[in-house]
């Protein structure tokens, strides 16, 4: 399972499901006990925290945060600071791939209005949003399953803010390393994501007029757009009917002598399509800037999210002209746009799609393939902001669970319900928030662990590291299980890393005859803090393409990042969380 989870092949997930197959027909597992994990109370909660995320989200409180920001200067430690900061505190009581994706416009923005490209903003803001799920509970999906795992212990699940001690000093000593170092260790990408750099809209975008014995005079748009396509890969970005100007026309538009279409493509293209249907092309580009910006048609860069179901597919087989209305003006793919084919390119994860349209028709796409909005946010995500209220259902469910007035998973479950009654979530969106990828693993996961302790596997592991123990002060065993579970969750997902290594911690400790506390943080930070790959969590993903980084980009600054949090945290988890005897 862990060379699969590496080679990547197969999503996490699936793989997940078949171990768990694979432990019933082994017989490690009786059938009775083979999915308890899928009513485990981390998985409810980790399901419940990301539907809470969506109501703070489109009840305007982060934005609401954001805004404030335009406020900082040009200075890049300025912005390196103000921007890891803040995605550092929400980060904490919010999903961090939600705070990211918040904040990932922003920092575009600001590397603009500086003149400097996005990269050197966009992978310390991934790295911040990592560190600051270790300062609570509900920061990250690990530290939920670390606080579960205790139980097993004979202690209570660990509280809200019992991670916060340590969690919070990782934390600040990585801004610190990030706002000094980030800037000489950061790989510097020219032309990384700004609009400008990626996009040239005018360079491959032309008029062609349709003459008075063209085949296509009172036919449809659709019925030219078809010949098009036969041709080359071009797309209709407008029409022109005498003086009246149509952005993203519709295919039932008919066609009359003397309009003039907008086309976008490359250069080759557009000399087969006049060549083969008969179509002049025109030189004059004074119409383009009018139509793009004609009533409600807009320009918006998205990013095609991990969990987007527009990946594996292309424009051309999601009829996304006919049936949303939308234009893909172009793609592009790790510093490189792609023109050639464009409609039939199938889309991957971290692509950033450049797409033209009325506000409604952007609005209801992104919405329903899941992608995120980049640079200028050409629609608002949210509802009528209702901050207050949200703020408070997420600070009393926060407040019940830290003074053990209710149990966590009640707790926030019972926050996520409120929003949806109060309009916070629409319902239709409730199921959309869960990343289900995410709760199939869990679910999965749990009674895979379960089986590695029962068989002595987890046993087995341990023994090797307790001869190590052996010859390391505590603080070195500390320290090692840590750098091991780090290591693991830069090429598996840090929710599986914590569940592997949770029970080695617990079966370590209880060889040493000592408390599993300590052993048990050292799992849940090393899980949390996958810097060195773009694999390792879904933040660094996201920032790949529209940062221009490439897979060994990351190890220049994750590298250095993760040895200062093992420096710093193992000997701070001895002083919070003392190895005191069983």
């Amino acid at each position: 399972m862990l060379m699969l989870f590496i080679w990547g092949r197969w999503r996490y997930d699936l793989v997940a499901l078949a171990a768990l197959l694979l432990v019933f027909i082994c017989g490690l597992a009786p059938p009775e006990q083979l999915f308890l994990g899928f009513g485990h109370p981390a998985v409810i909660t980790v399901a419940a925290v990301l539907v809470i995320s969506r109501g703070l989200l489109n009840a305007g409180v982060i934005d609401a945060m954001s805004r404030q920001l335009s406020r900082v200067g040009g200075s890049l430690a300025a912005q390196l600071g103000v921007l890891t900061a803040i995605v550092i505190f929400l980060s904490g009581f919010m999903n961090n791939v939600g705070a990211l994706a918040l904040l990932m416009p922003v920092a575009v923005w600001m590397s603009g209005r500086s003149g400097r490209s996005p990269s050197m903003l966009l992978m310390p803001l991934a790295f911040g949003s990592l560190l600051g799920g270790l300062i609570t509970l509900i920061g990250t999906p690990p530290n939920i399953i670390i606080a579960m795992f205790r139980e097993q212990t004979g202690q209570p699940a660990f509280g809200m803010f019992d991670f916060s001690p340590v969690g919070l000093c990782v934390a600040a000593a990585g801004l610190v390393f990030i706002v000094f170092a980030g800037p000489r260790l950061t790989p510097r990408k020219e032309s990384g994501g700004a609009r400008e750099d990626i996009f040239e809209i005018e360079k491959y975008i032309t008029e062609i007029v349709v003459p008075e014995n063209s085949k296509f005079v009172g036919h449809t748009l659709f019925h030219l757009i078809s010949a098009i396509e036969k041709e080359a890969d071009i797309q209709v970005v407008g029409i022109i009917h005498g003086d009246r100007i149509i952005g993203a026309p519709s295919v039932h538009e008919e066609i009359e002598a003397g309009d003039m279409l907008m086309i976008e493509a490359a250069p080759e293209e557009i000399k087969t399509v006049t060549k083969e249907l008969g179509l002049d092309l025109v030189d004059n580009r004074d119409h383009i800037r009018d139509a793009l910006g004609a009533g409600n048609i807009e320009l918006m860069e998205v990013i095609v999210s991990a969990d987007s179901s527009l990946r594996g597919k292309s424009a051309a087989a999601l009829h996304l002209r006919n049936i949303y209305g939308v234009n893909l003006l172009a793609i592009a793919r790790r510093r490189q746009r792609l023109v050639f084919r464009l409609g039939h390119t199938e889309f991957i994860h971290g692509d950033i799609l450049l797409l033209q349209g009325a506000e409604k028709s952007l609005q209801a796409m992104i919405k329903d393939f899941k992608c995120l909005p980049l640079a200028d946010r050409g629609i608002s995500i949210g509802r009528t902001p209702r901050v207050l209220m949200a703020a408070g259902l997420f600070g009393a469910a926060m407040l019940l669970s830290a003074f053990n007035v209710v149990p966590v998973q009640v707790a926030f479950v019972a926050a996520a319900v409120i929003m949806v009654l109060a309009g916070l979530v629409p319902v239709g969106d409730m199921y959309e928030s869960i990343d289900w990828p995410i709760i199939v693993l869990l679910g999965a996961m749990f009674p895979l662990g379960h089986a590695l302790e029962s068989t002595g596997g987890a046993g087995l592991i341990a023994q090797q590291l307790l001869v190590l123990s052996n010859h390391l002060p505590p603080v070195g065993t500390v320290a090692t299980l840590l750098t091991g579970t780090m290591l693991l969750s830069n090429v598996v997902n840090n929710a599986a890393a914590a569940v592997l290594m949770a029970p080695i911690a617990i079966t370590l400790a209880a060889g040493m005859g000592v408390s599993a506390d300590p052993l048990l943080m050292a799992v849940a930070v090393g899980a949390s803090c996958a810097f060195m790959t773009p694999v390792g969590h879904q933040s660094n993903a996201l920032v790949m393409a529209p940062g221009g980084y490439s897979f060994g980009d990351y190890w220049k600054l994750g590298l250095p990042l993760t040895i200062l949090v093992a420096v710093v945290a193992a000997p701070l988890i001895m002083v919070f969380w003392p190895m005191n005897p069983a």
